[in-house]
């Protein structure tokens, strides 16, 4: 097990590298890579292991490829390397904007992340960055085990409503796209116009369903709007139902998990990213 670097840790590193004094300040929302605020205009993330850092080099390779094919700011490192033994640190350029938790994506907004996602759907990676891919999801074991969690949910009163995936909403077996992965609202920046002003944290990058990010997207932003940015991108219908069946089971089970001490995640967070997935959509059963 690695210690936790300190502020003045991480203070020393920021001076060392880009000869820079600022004030310090953890970031609340995340944290997986030991987050920092640095001053006002970056964003120190450390690695708390090896296998994190790998993703986190792969990330800016990433990055470096798709700026300016996606047509959403991605923020740039402005120093690298190791905090620690094996373990990788980058100073990111902060970008502007507030996050989509706070801040709603308007209609601009959701033009930005169908290009997004389109460029994503066209973009050929290069072998050698090392993607990994993800394996398809089980579906029917899914459905089942977000089935048992809504029935749970409700009979201890957590939840009002009928809350039953349909499994039948999935289609066949889907193409494989360049997924962010991790699409949630702390990840995407908005600007006081609704536009996207940023997508952050690239280190669950993958090769894989794309209704991964549709999923992401549903719980960010909303099934509808979900559906609407991916039908711009052009996806089928398959996929967009695909997508907000991933959404709705995994809310599901994610608050389940929560309130039986199995996620750490803030369960006003959870009720949340539950509300947006479960909003309706045309097509959705009575």
């Amino acid at each position: 097990m690695t210690s936790t670097p300190t502020a003045e840790h991480v203070a020393a590193l920021v001076s060392d590298a880009l000869a820079l004094s600022g004030p310090l300040s953890p970031v609340d929302e995340g944290g997986e890579h030991l987050s920092w605020f640095f001053g006002e205009h970056h964003v120190v993330r450390m690695a708390p292991d090896p296998e994190a850092g790998e993703r986190q080099r792969r990330e800016l390779a990433l990055r470096d490829l798709l700026r300016g094919r996606i047509g959403i700011p991605l923020p740039r490192s402005a120093a690298s390397g190791e905090w620690a033994p094996a373990l990788a640190f980058t100073v990111d350029e902060r970008l502007p904007g507030a996050s989509a938790e706070v801040r709603p994506v308007g209609a601009s907004g959701e033009r930005e992340l169908a290009a997004m996602l389109a460029a994503l759907r066209s973009t050929e990676v290069p072998a050698e960055l090392g993607l990994p891919t993800s394996p398809r999801r089980d579906v029917p074991e899914l459905v089942r085990t977000a089935q048992a969690a809504a029935d749970r949910l409700a009979a201890n009163g957590q939840v009002q409503g009928r809350f039953t995936p349909d499994a039948a909403a999935v289609g066949p077996a889907p193409e494989v796209a360049l997924l962010h992965a991790d699409l949630k609202g702390e990840h995407l920046l908005v600007d006081e116009h609704g536009s996207v002003s940023g997508v952050l944290d690239w280190t669950d990058a993958a090769l894989g369903d794309p209704a991964t990010d549709i999923a992401g997207l549903a719980i960010s932003v909303g099934s509808a709007a979900a559906v609407r940015i991916a039908e711009r991108a052009g996806y089928s219908a398959d996929t967009n139902a695909r997508g907000l069946v991933f959404a709705r089971c995994d809310t599901l089970i994610r608050l389940d998990d929560r309130l039986h001490g199995a996620d750490d995640s803030p369960e006003r967070l959870l009720r949340a990213q539950l509300r947006r997935a479960w909003e309706p959509v045309p097509g959705d059963c009575a």
